[in-house]
């Protein structure tokens, strides 16, 4: 059995912070995450509106992120979740797939994953022209026609990218008007290779059985396509936590203002908790509230 004093489950940008933060206080620091550390940031081309850096990408700000905390001590082990549990105060026991942990406090940070459009065809199609990756999957689709789905910031901003790429870019969105910040939407219209569809739905995602051919719309009207990228929100990482702290309706861990939940001396932070803004500057300030938080809990059991 390992042990250590803060165990943080996740090692995106807010695992990493609260990595960081609670292993500068001294503490003994376990990040788990049962893939690459740095989440979703390794996902991100581009990224202009993290404070201080004025244009950088995901995947670097996830390595500087991840070299920062284990320069502090914190020790970061690639190992997936399989149960959590509080035995008492400052004593919880989290089994993983690869050893089991000791801490005094945990850190919730296990982020989010892209939701599914739930469009006929969507699933059979996963790999063959859907994707929900646009750095992942762009490339693969140079000079051809693509269909994006959603209207939030990251639509905005994986259409950009991929509108580099692509012969053309055409976003569909369900509302009028999108929802992503303002100078998301003014740089869009900067470029000419993107069309839009607002006030409609993507229904039916066709294919030849090896290569997506086309998005339908409700009305009957298809979009021929080499691809569909489809961005409409996330899910949150929280069932294996549903049982041991309160959740909202969509599956977002509540917290305070200190990234308590409703378990003393489990702390949550960034997208997996009901945070009315989801940004990756968001995500640090949460991550350092919890091991600050973290700190007085543990502090106040001796």
């Amino acid at each position: 059995m390992m042990k250590t004093d803060i165990l943080v489950i996740g090692a995106g940008p807010a695992g990493l912070s609260a990595a960081s933060y609670a292993a500068r206080a001294g503490y003994d620091v376990i990040a788990i995450d049962q893939l690459s550390p740095g989440g979703q940031l390794m996902l991100i081309d581009e990224i202009e509106n993290y404070p201080g850096l004025a244009l950088t990408n995901g995947y670097k700000l996830a390595e500087d992120m991840e070299r920062q905390a284990t320069s502090f001590g914190a020790k970061i082990e690639f190992m997936a979740l399989k149960s959590l549990e509080k035995k008492a105060e400052g004593h919880f026991i989290a089994i993983t797939d690869g050893d089991e942990i000791e801490a005094k406090a945990v850190i919730i940070a296990t982020g989010a994953d892209h939701r599914h459009l739930g469009a006929k065809g969507e699933e059979e199609n996963q790999g063959k022209g859907v994707s929900y990756c646009a750095t992942c999957d762009g490339p693969f689709f140079k000079g051809k026609d693509i269909v994006v789905v959603g209207g939030g910031d990251t639509a905005l901003t994986d259409a950009m990218y991929l509108a580099k790429i692509a012969k053309s870019v055409t976003i569909v969105h369900r509302r009028n008007e999108f929802r992503a910040q303002k100078a998301l939407q003014e740089k869009l219209k900067t470029l000419d290779n993107i069309n839009l569809a607002l006030s409609h739905n993507v229904v039916e995602i066709l294919s030849d059985g090896t290569h997506v051919t086309g998005a339908k719309l409700e009305n009957g009207e298809i979009l021929s396509c080499d691809a569909v990228f489809i961005f409409v929100g996330i899910v949150p990482n929280s069932t294996l936590f549903e049982n041991i702290v309160e959740t909202d309706n969509g599956g977002f861990i509540i917290t305070n203002g200190s990234m308590e939940t409703s378990l003393k001396g489990v702390f949550a932070a960034g997208d997996v908790r009901n945070t009315p803004f989801r940004q990756v500057a968001t995500a640090t300030a949460d991550g350092a509230i919890a091991a600050h938080s973290a700190d007085e809990y543990i502090s106040s059991l001796s």
